[in-house]
């Protein structure tokens, strides 16, 4: 098989990137954008050893699950990857994407729920950040394509929230009106490199985030004040980011008018957000998300909770009316600030908040005869290290709640708990992110 060839294929899976799977002369063949029971016409793109990368020319026969709309810039950006796919079938992909993980660590009697729907499958994210590149002598917003850095110029998001939309098109054509130079990222030279803008769904509040490579720039004071007449915008914000890397935001943050924080809510509970903060994308299904742990964790009012990677305090807050007191852990000072201001801010004295690493805290509090009864873990993509599990058992909690966003390594953790002494017999996949491959997953470790 070789580049460029067009070979008929049928397509027998789907990869955890979403991509149709199909076999041919002794090669797993991904094709980008192909569904299950699929006869297509493809162009081969890559070929490497054992495997290949192609694209459809043409569908012979389609698939009933196919979404019969023009979704091809999300599609091929990776900002929807799913999008092609009707939302039931979506929900069984995030699904099955758990039972093959637990098939893999031949934990095939572990019971795996149905997906919890999100109860908005579009323009659910309250956050967008989007790169701000030069094409053609113009200033474009878009998205990159997957797996390379070609800018797809979008002004609809399609997951984003109609409103964050509305934003970024106003602040792009108020950046072109003032011709404020755009990030070059191979001469690392110009100016503005990604917009970031966050909504409230329950305030309507609007902060706009500028990325730039410098503190300032001559445009600042009139596209400031262009921004500031746009419907809904509380406040600006300059992110300065001056080193050459793909990290979006850098560390120092400068407010141009209005304010450093917008105020969203989990249920009944306010959060106050900074431009820094980590909030869930998916403001109407967190609380469902949070909801389901708290009913599964069945806590008694006489439990005592540690909430390690608290953050702003999301999930100890929502957890707080349900036990006797919560302890935080969060090694970002800004965040431990965050949190104690949001338990202030809902009238909530039970939790506590502290900076340090939960692997390093806990330890000291069991050895100074603290009692913890349950631990709330939501750890980032990359799962917890073995240390951070070794702190825990140490701690020895009955139970151990663990929320995860990347079920590869949730499935990982769950069997380095298993062998020192913690079981569990089901997980329950939460849809977070419709459209994309992502999927959420809860379960409950119990102590032997």
């Amino acid at each position: 098989m070789k580049k460029n060839q067009i070979v008929d294929l049928e397509i027998t899976d789907l990869s955890y990137e979403a991509m149709g799977v199909a076999h041919d002369e002794g090669l797993t063949i991904f094709v980008t954008n192909a569904l299950p029971g699929e006869i297509v016409s493809a162009k081969i793109l890559k070929v490497k050893k054992n495997f290949a990368f192609a694209k459809i020319e043409k569908i012979k026969k389609e698939s009933p699950d196919r979404v019969k709309i023009k979704l091809n810039q999300w599609v091929q950006t990776g900002l929807a990857s799913l999008a092609h796919i009707k939302y039931d079938k979506q929900l069984e992909f995030k699904r099955n994407q758990v039972v093959n993980l637990l098939k893999k660590a031949h934990l095939d009697d572990v019971e795996v729920g149905e997906t919890l729907p999100s109860p908005e499958q579009t323009g659910y994210r309250n956050k967008a950040q989007v790169p701000v590149r030069e094409i053609n002598g113009q200033l474009e917003i878009g998205f990159f394509r997957r797996h390379s850095h070609d800018l797809v110029p979008l002004t609809n998001f399609f997951t984003t929230d109609p409103e964050i939309d509305r934003v970024l098109v106003a602040v792009r054509d108020i950046l072109r009106k003032y011709r404020v130079p755009v990030y070059d990222e191979i001469n690392h030279k110009g100016e503005v490199r990604y917009l970031d803008v966050r909504r409230s769904k329950a305030t309507g509040e609007i902060m706009v985030i500028l990325v730039c490579l410098h503190k300032d720039f001559p445009q600042l004071l009139g596209v400031a004040a262009e921004i500031s007449q746009i419907h809904g915008v509380s406040g600006l914000i300059l992110n300065h980011n001056p080193k050459k890397t793909n990290v979006i935001l850098g560390k120092k943050d400068y407010v141009v008018f209005g304010n450093d924080q917008i105020t969203d809510k989990i249920g009944d509970l306010k959060f106050r957000i900074s431009p820094q903060s980590f909030f869930q994308i998916n403001s109407l299904q967190t609380p469902r998300l949070y909801d389901l742990a708290i009913k599964k964790a069945d806590l008694k009012p006489s439990d005592v909770v540690i909430d390690a990677y608290s953050g702003i305090g999301t999930i100890g807050l929502s957890v707080a009316k349900h036990v006797k007191a919560v302890r935080g852990i969060e090694v970002v000072r800004d965040a431990i600030k965050d949190a104690k201001d949001n338990a202030k801010l809902n009238g909530i004295d039970n939790a506590k908040y502290y900076l340090g690493k939960a692997e390093e805290v806990m330890p000291r509090w069991a050895k100074q005869g603290l009692k913890t009864d349950v631990v709330f873990v939501d750890p980032p993509r990359k799962g917890l290290t073995p240390e951070f599990i070794g702190a825990t058992v140490k701690t020895g909690p009955e139970k151990v709640v663990y929320i995860s966003c990347n079920p590869a390594t949730m499935v990982r953790d769950l069997q380095l708990f298993q062998e020192q002494g913690y079981e569990f017999d089901r997980i329950d996949p939460v849809d977070m992110f419709p459209q994309t491959p992502h999927v959420e997953a809860v379960t409950v470790l119990t102590k032997k």
